[in-house]
């Protein structure tokens, strides 16, 4: 029976129970019914409380179950119907406020696609997304989710990728451009080819991320369970106290009913999902609450290099001339030129080096492409040659740790370009404000040469380098941390990373263009395509756990000064037990403080 049911039966039986005693005048069956509802729900009470010792736990039910029990005991039947209304209530508003404060998470199940509308033969027919095949031809309207990744064919249009990436504005697409899963199409119908089946396509990776953590239960949900015994303990030693020195049995029901467990079993629960909701509407899908509480403790971070610490795209670096008629601007041109239809990750490095510096590029004719190598061109009239130094007939020299370009002109050797693996623009920060947030080491693991690591790690605030790192190298690097440095947080986005990231405290992959195999070994996932938003976790996770300990010290001590007047007598079981809801709101809406950016 859901915790919802369970509070209408309880209202149920305190409808009947109050025609019984005030319209029929059958006070004895009023007694009966809520002596039923209160021993079948003490008994149940008591059976998960076993369960929970079994566990090697200690709970906060028991005051519950001897609150109930006392009230009957010295004939305070109403008070025990309270606290029994106050329980099963409790129980049903921390459902709703988990609803309300993980609604951006279940955003992404309910609008997952669910057809496609295939194009064959000139006709359109309505597939479900799960019969869409690679190479397929769809079809995707105005106003409508995309329903598989995909390359555009036909069309451009705007398109809305804010619950894939958290980026508010719209993204221009036109031809070539790719397509993910779940954007959300603008004002002009686009034709695209199917890339990826839908279990593999952007948006499905992320619906599994979120029934994962939907389905992996935190750890760290009742915070409150360490202070249960001190709390359990203070409750008995003041009824106690307040029984013996009136010797009236009522004084120990009537504290025991304002020692209300509700707010030290609501709170924890409450902040952590509101926590993840948060951290959901910042881009980061946090699996569970555990991590939650991991990342607020966290004394460390690893840092894969390659597409995480850095962009993962080259970049041009120096320009080197040998060749006495030509200049730099020059050389960068005819080398960019020859290489203007090629798809070589270098040869767009290049694009972007002249549209940077506005040079213009030449025409090209008799190009030839030998694969691996280089590429050879008519450019302004000349015989360019550009690729591997063999390629172009030269002895390489001073560029063993860089990537480089050697460009020879009518075959004679000209000079070379070599690129660079820019730093993400806010890596420094993240850095930074890592440190700021009390991380006392920060580790680069990578699998690169050891001069680019260490050139790349010049540039930032990084405690120890380690290249040439294969998968198993990262593993065990991470083990070999001290323990005062844990729990340590590993950061990468491909493959080569699931492991490591599976074997760190947490693992964290950039999601927006990583593997999913690395989003999958991770205990988050960045789904925007910024490093910063690890801080981000870090800031929002220690935000969290602050507020979640903030409003189970709020409930205790409400529920102490309740427990101490209750004890001189000031406070009657039935107006105890209605003060319990008191109690339990004021502890909830404390932890959907989490929820809010502070």
């Amino acid at each position: 029976m859901t915790n919802f049911r369970k509070f209408v039966v309880t209202l149920l039986v305190a409808g009947v129970a109050l025609l019984a005693q005030f319209v029929f005048h059958a006070p004895l069956i009023a007694f009966w019914m809520i002596l039923l509802a209160g021993g079948s729900t003490t008994l149940l009470m008591f059976i998960g409380m076993i369960q929970t010792l079994k566990n090697g736990k200690y709970g906060i039910d028991i005051l519950a179950i001897t609150a109930i029990v006392a009230t009957l005991a010295v004939g305070e039947y109403w008070a025990s119907l309270v606290v029994l209304i106050m329980l099963t209530g409790g129980d049903s508003l921390e459902d709703y406020a988990s609803r309300q404060a993980g609604r951006e998470l279940q955003s992404l199940l309910n609008n997952s696609p669910q057809t496609a509308h295939k194009i064959k033969d000139q006709a359109i027919i309505d597939l479900a997304v799960s019969e869409i095949q690679v190479n397929d031809l769809i079809l995707v309207k105005p106003g409508e989710t995309v329903p598989v990744d995909g390359q555009i064919v036909a069309g451009q249009s705007t398109v809305d990728e804010s619950s894939l990436t958290s980026e508010s504005m719209a993204v221009s697409k036109n031809i070539d451009d790719a397509l993910m899963s779940g954007s959300i199409n603008g004002d002009t119908a686009l034709k695209f080819k199917v890339t990826r089946l839908a279990q593999d396509s952007q948006y499905q990776r992320l619906v599994r991320l979120v029934k994962e953590s939907e389905r992996k239960p935190a750890n760290f949900v009742r915070l409150a369970d360490q202070y249960a015994l001190p709390f359990t303990l203070i409750a008995y030693l003041i009824g106690g106290l307040s029984w013996y020195l009136s010797k009236d049995p009522v004084r120990f029901a009537e504290v025991l009913v304002v020692a209300s467990p509700c707010p030290l079993i609501l709170a924890a629960p409450v902040a952590l999902v509101a926590g993840m909701s948060r951290s959901s509407r910042a881009g980061i899908v946090v699996k569970n609450g555990t991590t939650i509480e991991k990342l607020a403790k966290a004394q460390s971070a690893a840092f894969d290099k390659t597409g995480t610490i850095t962009a993962g795209s080259l970049v041009v670096d120096q320009i080197t001339v040998d060749n006495s008629q030509m200049t730099a601007k020059q050389l960068l041109q005819l080398a960019a030129s020859a290489e203007q239809d090629s798809s070589h990750i270098l040869a767009r490095s290049l694009q972007a080096a002249v549209k940077k510096d506005e040079i213009d590029l030449l025409s090209v004719s008799n190009l030839s492409e030998t694969t691996g190598q280089g590429i050879r061109a008519i450019v302004d009239g000349k015989t360019i040659s550009a690729g591997k130094a063999a390629f172009v007939k030269h002895t390489e020299t001073g560029s063993r740790n860089q990537t480089a370009i050697f460009v020879a002109v009518n075959d004679q050797y000209a000079g070379m370009i070599t690129f660079k693996d820019a730093l993400r623009p806010e890596t420094e920060q993240t850095l930074k404000k890592l440190k700021t947030l009390g991380l006392k080491r920060l580790i680069m693991l990578t699998g690169d040469q050891a001069g680019v690591a260490e050139k790349i790690a010049s540039q930032i605030d990084i405690d120890e380098v380690h290249a040439q790192c294969l998968p198993e190298d990262k593993i065990r690097l991470l083990k070999t941390i001290p323990s005062k440095l844990h729990p340590i947080i590993m950061v990468g986005d491909g493959v080569n990373d699931a492991p490591a990231l599976a074997a760190a405290d947490i693992g964290i992959a950039m999601g927006a263009h990583g593997s999913t195999a690395a989003s999958e070994s991770a205990d988050a996932v960045i789904l925007k395509d910024d490093l910063y938003r690890v801080a981000q976790a870090v800031k929002i996770s220690q935000e969290t756990m602050a507020i979640a300990r903030q409003s189970v010290w709020i409930g205790i001590s409400i529920c102490v000064f309740l427990m101490l007047l209750a004890s001189t007598g000031l406070i009657p079981a039935l107006l105890g037990a209605a003060l319990q809801e008191v109690v339990d709101s004021v502890s909830i809406l404390s932890s959907l403080r989490a929820r809010k950016n502070r």
